[in-house]
């Protein structure tokens, strides 16, 4: 009998010979409570059925839809899944966790995860509801966007499915392509291009069935307990203003980073600001499903329409690129929604490139910083893999690999994903978190900026204190992208593993407390720097741009923020001390047995 918000199963589907198998998940110690659901379940997933060394566009790599214990359940913002694969993009393991109405279908088809594998012989979708899974020829989806995609496969298909799809990106295998569903994304990593070469289009699901929880009446009490703590003042910034309202506040700390991270202040941020376009621009406010906080701000857009957006796309797409016009940026924020593009690695390949035609290592004079038609019109060559666009769709990493030149000193990327609005020099605990993180620069799985703006530690002077910080924020991030809650609820946790563990044991009926769950997180941390070291791995991955590590920034404090190679290296190797690793990021065999990855 499975355990309260399980099936005990994943559904493990090859497009190429059609073929559907049902794959038993233990519930014990060994796979369910180990890893709970999401990323955690996803990384076991992947040591299980990716074949190692496997290149990451081949048709026997597996990319699995990940659903987790919570979907289903009244808990506000449960309703995410995880899309986990090998990233095309940085060669190591990849996630990406996204909110809408296909987490709660595709775990009603009876499913903990949705696995799939082999190639298509043409463009398709994949259909899976309570009979299982079908493949169908969907030629007429080539080229749409995900949206129109979504709407056009509804049509064909029934008001009752729930689509997740890809753009034109992802058809043709941009390395930073994404999954999108309900207007949202999957976004980074490449996930999008891993569908594309598999010929799948979209991947559909119904609910047929429901799942049970433990306790009832408890699981109702703590969904009516977290909705009343969500509307408290750990949310206000994000039901008010959105994630957006981190940009004046992050350009007052010198932390906005601007023209491929060589400043950290913006003269243009007023006009991309929250607080400005709130008054000019917004129009709405809207929420993920089964979400009760409301982050998702939408804006009017010039010559009519609106756009949904959010703190990373506005930097990505502005400081980063130099441009100030929020009509420019507005409109190149749609630009790759419609492509199915990753905001973030589109604008930071994007702004190396146009370092890149200053230094005169590109020949490209029409692309310059603060030119907002260029933008779009690199984007556009991106989508299409069309002249400058073939060499931009590699990424950062790889492009610059083929520029030479030096030109990857300045590359704004780590294990080549390119970096979020952060600036390491100026947030030390951040530094490390984006230098040690298994899917490279990244700041959903590792929150460490948190510590560094709390005035808890000096953020410009990289220590043992930003190493507590670095790992802590790790591992409660493993596990609430595994349980799965957003993180936008991670302030109104008082006692976070502790009521966690309340949560987890409503539904499940596992006799689960803290410490069980801190063990938990390591394991899944653990797991996925097993499987890039697998992979190729090595503890060099662990750093940062040379940029970074070689040019301070003067501040207007009058402070100097500098982050130097010997700094980073101690606090790298200050984490693996932590995390019991030994000095070349490598795990003892003790650690290694525990995983059950046999």
């Amino acid at each position: 009998m499975p355990a309260g918000g399980y099936f005990g199963r994943a559904l493990v589907v090859d497009v190429g010979d059609r073929a559907a198998a049902s794959a038993p998940l233990p519930l014990g110690d060994d796979v369910l409570r180990a890893y709970l659901g999401g990323v955690g379940l996803g990384t076991w997933l992947l040591h299980r059925l990716a074949p190692p060394g496997v290149d990451p566009l081949a048709a026997e790599a597996p990319l699995a839809f990940v659903f987790s214990p919570l979907v289903g359940t009244p808990l506000t913002t449960s309703a995410k899944f995880a899309v986990v694969a090998k990233s095309p993009l940085t060669g190591l393991l990849t996630d990406a966790l996204a909110s809408s109405r296909f987490a709660i279908a595709g775990k009603l088809t009876g499913n903990d995860a949705i696995v799939v594998r082999g190639r298509a012989a043409e463009l398709s979708v994949l259909l899976v509801d309570g009979d299982g899974a079908r493949l169908e020829p969907a030629p007429e989806l080539a080229g749409l966007p995900a949206a129109q995609a979504e709407l056009a496969a509804r049509e064909r298909f029934g008001r009752g499915w729930q689509t997740a799809a890809i753009g034109p990106a992802g058809e043709r295998q941009v390395l930073y392509a994404t999954v999108s569903h309900d207007g949202r994304h999957a976004g980074r990593g490449g996930l999008g291009a891993v569908l594309g070469a598999k010929n799948i289009k979209a991947v559909l699901v119904r609910s047929a069935t429901r799942v049970d929880v433990h306790d009832q009446v408890a699981v109702l009490a703590a969904a009516k307990d977290l909705r009343t703590r969500s509307f408290g003042p750990a949310t206000a910034k994000y039901r008010e203003l959105g994630t957006l309202a981190n940009l004046l506040a992050f350009n007052a700390v010198s932390t906005l980073p601007t023209r491929n991270f060589t400043a950290a202040t913006f003269d243009g941020a007023p006009r991309l600001a929250a607080e400005e376009l709130h008054e000019l621009r917004g129009v709405a406010r809207n929420s993920c499903a089964s979400c009760s906080i409301g982050c998702e701000h939408i804006y009017s857009r010039k010559g009519g329409g609106s756009q949904r957006m959010e703190y990373e796309n506005v930097f990505a797409l502005g400081p980063l690129c130099g441009v100030s016009d929020p009509d420019d940026v507005f409109a190149a924020s749609a630009r790759c929604d419609e492509l199915g593009l990753d905001t973030i690695s589109a604008g930071g390949t994007i702004a190396w490139a146009m370092e890149c035609v200053e230094r005169g290592l590109i020949d490209a004079p029409w692309l310059r910083f603060g030119d907002g038609a260029a933008l779009l019109r690199a984007l556009d060559l991106i989508g299409a893999r069309s002249g400058l666009g073939e060499l931009l769709a590699q990424g950062s990493r790889r492009a610059a690999e083929i520029v030479g030149n030096g030109s990857i000193a300045f590359a704004p990327q780590v294990k080549g994903l390119e970096l979020p609005g952060y600036e390491p020099r100026t947030l030390q605990s951040m530094a490390l978190g984006l230098a040690v993180n298994s899917r490279g620069a990244d700041h959903n799985r590792s929150g460490a900026y948190e510590a560094d703006l709390s005035g808890e530690h000096d953020r410009l002077d990289g220590g043992p204190a930003h190493v507590a910080a670095a790992v802590g924020t790790e591992d409660r991030a493993a596990v609430m992208d595994s349980m799965i809650l957003c993180k936008f609820l991670r302030g109104v946790f008082e006692d976070p593993f502790t009521e966690w563990a309340a949560l987890m044991a409503s539904v499940t009926g596992w006799d689960l407390d803290a410490a069980e769950l801190r063990t938990t997180a390591r394991r899944i941390v653990l797991a996925k720097r097993v499987f890039n070291l697998r992979e190729g791995a090595t503890a060099a991955d662990d750093t940062l741009p040379r940029r970074m590590l070689e040019t301070p920034l003067e501040l207007g404090s009058g402070r100097t923020a500098a982050l130097s190679e010997d700094r980073l290296r101690a606090m790298v190797g200050g984490y693996y001390a932590a995390r019991g690793w030994d000095v070349e990021g490598v795990p003892t065999p003790e650690d290694l047995a525990g995983l059950g990855l046999g």
